[in-house]
């Protein structure tokens, strides 16, 4: 479900019934200035949800109230049918991941582990097999007696996300878990995740900035800007089609024109663009002709040279700037009167590598071209 019955997320309707549900949901820290903004939500049982936005956006806010650290100012939230606004945290049987681990220093791994089950009077016998099954599970059976002091970063976050699950809970949530840590040991971290995800069938709602995060383990992401979802949708959806110009800017990375829409031809437009040329693109968020749109597109999805006649866009341009990045090299091209248009060759395509300040001819289909709201 979406924000709204009619807004930009609406055709991205949840799986299976509802396990958490986000009713109506609005939250004012002053009494004035909403951070949330009616916010309606559906998670699926078994889902992995990512909520995705920038700083500010309202996203930790929700995983705020979800948890019971934040209350809602106006709607009602309900996990497995039941409403949770009323329900003090520790009674809500959530498990929680935070970037920075809170773990308790003066004990072991293993102490660690156990406290979530005394605290729920569960006896020793089965802490001590439901610990073991914990640290088996991040790989970490070994380390037991270890105080997290004596674990590196990519360690403490495995007995976090331990420590999250040891109490088996139907519902786990995780705030910028991955944060702290290198570059390696988060990709790393992120199929430990999702594997972990995969073999309990656990529902969980991560919360990120990182884009990257959020295309590789999630099952749908919900955006977020300015207290609103401005898409919910898989992760190919959102990457593919982007339904507004905000989207197609955070999720990856594209190349955005501005223009006039000229001509409308059902799924199709013709847009003038800022300095004269005209291109065709994919009517996704246009109002009617004479109305200003931005257009977007992949960097992966520019043909260098292309056959004269074989795209519908083919323009003359001119190499700014050439990166060898092993896997493709992204050439920086002036096109259409702008001079950081990105193209994105791959090694395995046999183009002859052009120099600074040679010419050569760009083009792409409409299909790839998205026109979108101004932006």
């Amino acid at each position: 479900m979406s924000n709204s019955d009619d807004g930009p997320a609406a055709a991205a309707d949840v799986p299976n019934e509802a396990f958490v549900r986000f009713d109506s949901v609005q939250k004012s820290y002053d009494g004035e200035t909403l951070v949330v903004k009616d916010l309606n939500l559906d998670i699926a049982r078994g889902e992995f949800l990512t909520m995705l936005g920038p700083s500010g956006s309202g996203k930790t806010t929700c995983l705020m109230m979800l948890a019971g650290f934040e209350t809602a100012t106006h709607g009602e939230i309900l996990l497995d049918g039941t409403p949770i606004n009323n329900v003090p945290p520790h009674k809500r049987g959530i498990g929680m991941v935070f970037q920075n681990y809170a773990l308790f220093p003066h004990m072991t791994v293993t102490e660690n582990l156990a406290f979530p089950l005394e605290v729920r009077k569960t006896s020793r016998s089965e802490i001590d097999r439901k610990v073991k099954r914990a640290l088996d599970m991040v790989e970490m059976g070994e380390f037991g007696n270890r105080r997290p002091a004596q674990l590196s970063g990519g360690q403490q976050q495995r007995i976090a996300v331990a420590r999250a699950l040891v109490f088996e809970p139907d519902l786990v949530l995780m705030d910028e878990p991955l944060g702290a840590l290198d570059k390696q040991l988060r990709e790393q971290m992120q199929y430990e995740i999702k594997r972990i995800h995969d073999s309990l069938g656990i529902t969980v709602v991560y919360v990120t900035h990182d884009q990257t995060e959020a295309l590789t383990m999630s099952d749908r992401i919900a955006v977020f800007n300015d207290g609103v979802i401005q898409q919910l949708a898989t992760p190919e959806d959102l990457y593919e089609r982007p339904e507004s110009a905000f989207v197609a800017g955070f999720i990856g990375e594209n190349n955005r024109l501005r223009g006039v829409v000229t001509d409308i031809d059902g799924k199709h437009c013709s847009v003038q663009l800022e300095h004269g040329e005209t291109v065709r693109a994919q009517r996704i968020r246009v109002s009617g002709e004479g109305a200003e749109t931005m257009l977007s597109l992949r960097p992966e999805r520019v043909v260098i040279d292309p056959v004269e006649g074989s795209l519908p866009n083919i323009f003359d341009a001119r190499v700014e700037e050439l990166i060898y990045l092993g896997d493709h090299i992204r050439t920086r091209v002036a096109v259409c009167g702008v001079d950081d248009f990105i193209v994105k060759i791959p090694n395995a395509q046999a183009h002859p590598i052009k120099r600074r300040g040679e010419s050569l001819r760009v083009g792409w289909s409409a299909e790839d071209m998205r026109a979108l709201d101004p932006g």
